[in-house]
């Protein structure tokens, strides 16, 4: 199966590459961000200093250090602050833009964390039927990546790809 869901701490995973919610600087911030630079230790925020940050809806490729994965893809998605079709089509993007890079680095695995769906508010059920609308799709289409794993860190995540698993598959 090229698409699984668990349940876990995205830093741990030893994957070719795990997918960062970052912020527009990528210089590090709370929650997924936060704990990403911290296990990768100062020299991504080094790196990322040199990526320029990163607008919503795109996405930068930087190398794991200290992390078990072989890289991170750094993505900004949306505030759901106008609940507009705009948003929702940024969080698309983020998806998008990350398969795209993951694509064209040719890697095997990427780990999605639950994009914009902590302190940026966007409803975690839209989140997940779109994110999983769009790795479906882009699966279909292309040879890689390889696997997706989308990484749930609380229960509500899990159970709600759990439920359009279930109904999609």
């Amino acid at each position: 199966m090229r698409l699984e869901l668990h349940f876990g701490d995205i830093t741990e995973y030893k994957e070719d590459c795990i997918v960062n919610a970052a912020c527009t600087s990528l210089l590090g911030g709370g929650g997924v961000d936060g704990a990403i630079h911290n296990a990768a230790g100062p020299e991504l925020k080094e790196f990322c200093k040199t990526l320029g940050g990163c607008k919503v809806g795109e996405a930068k490729l930087s190398p794991a250090f200290n992390l078990p994965s072989k890289f991170i893809i750094h993505t900004v998605g949306p505030r759901f602050l106008f609940k507009s079709e705009e948003e929702i089509q940024d969080l698309k993007n983020c998806y998008l833009n990350s398969l795209k890079i993951a694509k064209q680095q040719k890697l095997e695995t990427l780990v999605f964390s639950n994009i914009s769906t902590g302190v940026y508010g966007f409803p975690k059920d839209l989140a997940a039927k779109y994110s999983f609308e769009v790795i479906t799709s882009f699966l279909m289409e292309n040879e890689y990546p390889k696997k997706v794993i989308l990484c749930c860190y609380d229960i509500e995540n899990l159970e709600l790809y759990a439920n359009i698993l279930k109904n999609n598959l």
